[in-house]
């Protein structure tokens, strides 16, 4: 898949098949719509491209209020180049473009940039300043400079069949802690991303070495609590040696030992001679064993995480669902 960040960096098309979105955590919804209109333009010979924006841009409109990122843009564009897609077009996303009328949105980038003739989008799409181009705005602009509309309707599905699938739900599963459902919606683990930092070593100490993640990772971070995973080593095959790992992934602040600021650190079972530190890598949540609680000693606390370790191999013994690549269906 090409990316693109700037309207120069776009080759002379011979047409497009073009939809428009943040595509947050791309999940099942977005790659059903996708997965569909990646075969319809590749019928028609047809270039298809989707335009995505970054930052969101509820963070520019309402930083105090804007949503946590189910994923950070590395994540964003690794798993719609899973969708077959031809290309992103990243736009940077700032007050001056969101100042543009409906028509000088669509006549700069769909029309003159990408030559599109159709333009998929749902039935909610919005627009142009103040969000002032709708459906029927779109479809009147197609008329007028020649390409079609195509409207995708909702995918139902997931844990509750009559909700859509949205990242709206996909969140409200992660600040409950619940992967698992939230995995159903997005047709894979959720992730999270980072550089592995140096800790206080305290894991090390009780004989489980934990790789910390550095304070800039990028994706949502679930509710506190333990859980079973999978560790990716970035630049590492899936299929080296080390590089995808059984992990027990623990996020909190430490209360039983008074800790004050919120971590994510990962534990390799039976593991003590990895050297991570500077290494980027990817964390992807299986199940959530138990919540962060405080124990009364050391001892206590040791017990708990040889339990924890345990149940994290016996929930990965059959391995990866797939190895950090998202399957249609799945």
């Amino acid at each position: 898949m090409e990316r693109w960040t700037d309207l120069a960096q776009v080759p002379a098309l011979d047409g497009s098949v073009v939809t428009i979105g943040n595509f947050d955590g791309v999940h099942r919804g977005h790659r059903s719509v996708l997965g569909a209109m990646v075969a319809d333009a590749h019928k028609v010979r047809s270039t298809s491209v989707a335009v995505t924006f970054d930052p969101h841009p509820a963070q520019v409109h309402r930083p105090e209020s804007a949503p946590p990122l189910i994923t950070g843009l590395t994540d964003r564009l690794e798993l719609l180049a899973e969708t077959g897609l031809d290309a992103t077009l990243v736009i940077h996303y700032t007050p001056q473009f969101a100042a543009q009328e409906p028509e000088e949105f669509v006549r700069r980038y769909l029309v003159d940039g990408l030559h599109a003739t159709v333009v998929v989008v749902g039935r909610d799409v919005r627009f142009g300043r103040r969000n002032s181009g709708d459906l029927r705005t779109m479809v009147e602009l197609g008329e007028r400079y020649g390409f079609t509309v195509q409207v995708i309707e909702d995918v139902h599905g997931g844990p509750d069949p009559s909700r859509r699938w949205s990242s709206t739900w996909v969140r409200e599963l992660l600040t409950a802690g619940d992967v698992r459902a939230a995995a159903e919606i997005l047709g894979r683990p959720h992730r999270v991303r980072g550089v592995v930092v140096h800790g206080d070593a305290r894991g090390r100490e009780l004989g489980f070495p934990t790789a910390n993640l550095g304070p800039a990772m990028q994706g949502m971070v679930p509710a506190d609590g333990v859980y079973a995973g999978w560790m990716r080593r970035v630049g590492h095959p899936d299929d080296a040696p080390d590089g995808f790992l059984p992990v027990a992934i623990s996020i909190g602040t430490n209360p039983t030992f008074d800790g004050d600021s919120r971590r994510v650190e990962a534990h390799v079972p039976d593991r003590t001679d990895l050297e991570l530190y500077g290494e980027e890598v990817v964390l992807e949540f299986v199940e959530m064993l138990r919540p962060t609680v405080r124990f009364e000693s050391i001892t206590e606390l040791i017990d708990q995480m040889h339990d924890d370790v345990e149940r994290t191999n016996a929930l990965l013994a059959g391995g990866p669902l797939r190895a950090g690549k998202a399957e249609p269906g799945w």
